[in-house]
């Protein structure tokens, strides 16, 4: 039996040994495993700083971009402002002209008319005795003749000029 308990006390031994020997084993991927992991943390910090460094230069961009957009909108809106009332401005000028086109275009008509109408009767009276009679010596014919059919020229109201 004495053979047996050294058997047994070797083997413990051994055993204790082999606890010893995997302890260390263990402590040292221990070692390895907290220095990979510290490794690991210290990478994923910077990798995280780097983001965030990446992330507020995105974000200081798109600020930068959204008063550059807003300073060219700002312009553009005054620009409309003032394209807009030059377009007035044009559009009461052109109405004006259009009224004193209108005005004169009936002058022109009313004075074609009137030398029309002198012609038409200068040719009546050229032969007939009477001519002399409702004319005077310089030619023109009385105003009981002529300016009794004839219309004024129309005229413009003050205030459509004024424009």
């Amino acid at each position: 039996m004495a053979s047996s308990s050294t058997g047994a006390s070797s083997g413990s031994s051994s055993f204790a040994l082999q606890n010893s020997g995997s302890d260390g084993c263990a402590q040292e991927q221990d070692q390895i495993m907290d220095q990979r992991k510290r490794k690991r943390m210290v990478s994923n910090r910077e990798s995280a700083r780097r983001s965030r460094m990446r992330k507020q230069q995105h974000l200081d961009e798109l600020m930068a971009q959204a008063g550059q957009l807003r300073a060219e909108n700002a312009q553009i809106a005054h620009s409309v402002n003032v394209t807009t009332q030059l377009y007035l401005s044009i559009e009461a000028e052109n109405s004006v002209l259009s009224a004193q086109v209108a005005e004169l275009s009936n002058r022109l008509q009313s004075l074609d008319d009137i030398i029309s109408y002198l012609g038409s009767t200068s040719l009546l009276f050229e032969s007939d005795d009477l001519a002399p009679a409702l004319g005077g010596d310089d030619g023109f014919v009385n105003s009981w003749n002529a300016s009794a059919w004839m219309n004024p020229p129309v005229m413009a109201p003050a205030d459509i000029l004024m424009y």
